[in-house]
């Protein structure tokens, strides 16, 4: 904690094709909100604090397969730039579907996360992952991603399983190929993120911004052509299901993301602090947590987290608002778990740094929209509260909620936080991909077409 009361921290495929990216501020500007699941994980993971690769074998051992042995399952997976939420999940996939092999368009993991995380798993990844520097423009690449997904051939594998975020959920699979489809989100930045995106690039309608909306329509019909693809969809939150059904006219079965319960410290006693975790990007909202916190000189605020707006809230914020920047993984355990609450103002589709707060016994405050209707167990709804969520992405609502938290403190207890937290437990996250697995080979092992003459 010594780090946080100083302000102190360290900030910081197999075919050959011809592709050309486009590198213009526009477009790295709108390549930074493109990113779905970069939660606090994006920020509190670093290599060098990743598994011991022995354990993680040894827990990859333990956990019994869904599948027979000798089904061979394609996981299908958008881009691997480091080890976040989405990456999380693909570790769980992997982990319980022994054997499986793993096709994603961009993997720029470290060795040691592979060797802690997927020890054993084979990679494919696109013609696009050879490009110079490619890590570090990948992103503005999307146009060109429907069509590097559809040239994974995975037809020879028994069963298909997507993790997708964007484009996996579009690769081509035999219609007797069993294909389980776990969404992360819809393509936020072609549907109803667009104009948000668009804006923070400042992409309005001159030649440039007229040419990102055309790749964005031509996206946007993709996604809906190939949308019945998968046999079954899984939403990692009730928000993502219900944007499923408004965009794909589809059902899905909501499996909320693993939390590592074992990784998180239970804490009952808390500091004179608050904290708000997450990558500092313009649709995380951290702007409007400082200035809320400007106006509340009494009350300390610790943004932990760096990214494309870092230097612009630093300037904005006041003395009694620090940071933290990136944080080691233990180190960030240990900021949640001490922290009065967890403010955040951003609308996630899930949100695993909130599930984790919860975890850590520490209550949120945090904007009634998206994941957190399913992560909060809301102040004045619910027998056992463990956090308050408030209406509007304004100051003003997060200094209300910030000061109803404070009145109703006694009613919001951390033991409640914690046990609410164990609802995302990585055993339930595998029973009920299990169930839904079986669920998707029952499809085609039953008659659809009826008997053929």
């Amino acid at each position: 904690m010594e780090k946080l009361r100083s302000g102190v921290a360290a900030d910081h495929g197999t075919q050959r094709a011809g592709c050309q990216a486009t590198r213009s501020i526009g477009l790295l500007q709108l390549e930074h909100g493109m990113t779905v699941l970069d939660s606090a994980l994006s920020i509190a993971t670093p290599p060098e604090e990743a598994a011991d690769a022995a354990v993680a074998e040894r827990r990859r051992l333990l956990v019994p397969s869904p599948a027979p042995a000798d089904m061979k399952i394609a996981i299908v997976h958008d881009w691997c730039p480091s080890f976040r939420g989405g990456e999380r999940v693909l570790a769980e996939l992997c982990a319980m579907f022994k054997g499986a092999e793993v096709f994603t368009l961009f993997d720029f993991l470290p060795e040691d996360v592979k060797d802690s995380y997927f020890a054993g798993v084979s990679f494919h990844t696109s013609v696009a992952n050879r490009l110079p520097w490619v890590e570090k423009y990948y992103r503005g690449l999307f146009a060109v991603c429907p069509f590097l997904i559809e040239q994974f051939d995975v037809t020879g594998f028994d069963a298909v399983i997507s993790s997708s975020a964007a484009f996996a959920r579009g690769v081509i699979t035999r219609p007797d190929q069993p294909h389980l489809s776990y969404i992360h989100s819809p393509v936020r930045y072609a549907w109803d993120e667009q104009f948000s995106y668009l804006a923070q690039a400042r992409l309005g309608y001159g030649p440039k911004g007229l040419a990102y909306r055309w790749l964005l329509h031509r996206l946007r019909t993709w996604d809906v052509r190939t949308a019945h693809g998968p046999d079954l969809m899984l939403a990692n939150s009730s928000y993502v299901r219900a944007r499923i059904h408004r965009i794909y006219g589809r059902d899905a079965r909501v499996i909320f993301p693993p939390v590592a319960l074992s990784e998180l410290k239970y804490r009952e006693e808390k500091q004179d602090y608050y904290i708000t975790a997450s990558f500092l990007a313009p649709y995380k909202r951290t702007d409007l947590v400082i200035k809320a916190f400007n106006e509340m000189p009494s009350r300390r605020l610790v943004v932990v987290g760096d990214g494309q707006q870092s230097a612009k809230l630093r300037a904005l914020a006041k003395s009694n608002v620090e940071f933290a920047g990136f944080l080691p993984r233990r180190d960030y355990v240990e900021a949640v778990a001490g922290a009065q609450a967890l403010v955040f103002a951003g609308c996630e589709d899930f949100g695993i740094a909130l599930a984790e707060a919860q975890a850590c016994g520490t209550p949120l405050i945090a904007f009634g929209r998206g994941g957190a209707r399913d992560i909060v167990r809301a102040l004045g709804r619910a027998e056992r509260p463990t956090g308050i969520l408030f209406r509007e992405q304004t100051i003003a609502s997060i200094q209300r909620a910030v000061n109803d938290f404070e009145t109703h403190r006694h009613l919001l207890r951390s033991e409640a936080c914690r046990d609410n937290g164990e609802r995302f437990s990585t055993e339930r996250f595998r029973q009920e991909i299990a169930d839904a697995f079986q669920s998707t080979l029952k499809l085609h092992a039953e008659p659809q077409f009826g008997a053929v003459a």
